[in-house]
């Protein structure tokens, strides 16, 4: 969202020698810079654009993913059964990368609970239904909103009728 004025005071700072270090992400294409008529490649000034690193990015892959939580697996000093890390990569894939890290240490905890050495399919599971992701979690709020203050789901015409006699 910044104008040329944004650009101009960005390109008079990099030239400091206390330069910042600027990281700009965006995938606008091309569009019009505003505050002009002029187009460029993500609606950012050509001259500005020419001082940038532009650095591409792609999702995980399920490899990058798996490859991930091997290293922080090794970090949070966790042993995982090649089951338990199949598992976690899927859940992974299919929910975030972030949560599956998260799911590491808590993993780690059910396990020692147990009094296990190594983390076990039935480790991750029972982490799974404890803790849910953000998909799961919007799931069961969307489910169970009526019972929420500041419910503002609006009723439909026969409910409405129900929820009179339950006031009176």
């Amino acid at each position: 969202m910044l104008n040329i004025e944004c650009f101009s005071f960005l390109n008079r700072a990099l030239e400091n020698d206390m330069a910042p270090i600027l990281v700009v992400a965006t995938n606008r294409g091309i569009t019009t810079i505003r505050g002009t008529n002029y187009k460029s490649p993500h609606g950012i000034p050509i001259d500005f654009l020419d001082r940038l690193l532009k650095i591409s990015t792609q999702p995980y892959t399920e490899e990058d993913i798996r490859t991930i939580l091997d290293i922080r697996c090794q970090e949070e000093d966790v042993e995982m059964s090649e089951d338990a890390k199949v598992l976690l990569t899927k859940i992974g894939v299919d929910t975030s990368l972030r949560y599956a890290i998260h799911l590491i240490t808590a993993t780690a905890l059910a396990c020692q609970k147990r009094n296990g050495k190594i983390v076990e399919m039935e480790d991750i599971s029972q982490v799974y239904e404890l803790f849910y992701d953000v998909k799961r979690s919007t799931q069961y709020l969307m489910e169970f909103q009526s019972q929420y203050m500041f419910n503002e789901v609006p009723v439909a015409e026969g409910d409405e009728d129900e929820a009179n006699a339950m006031v009176s």
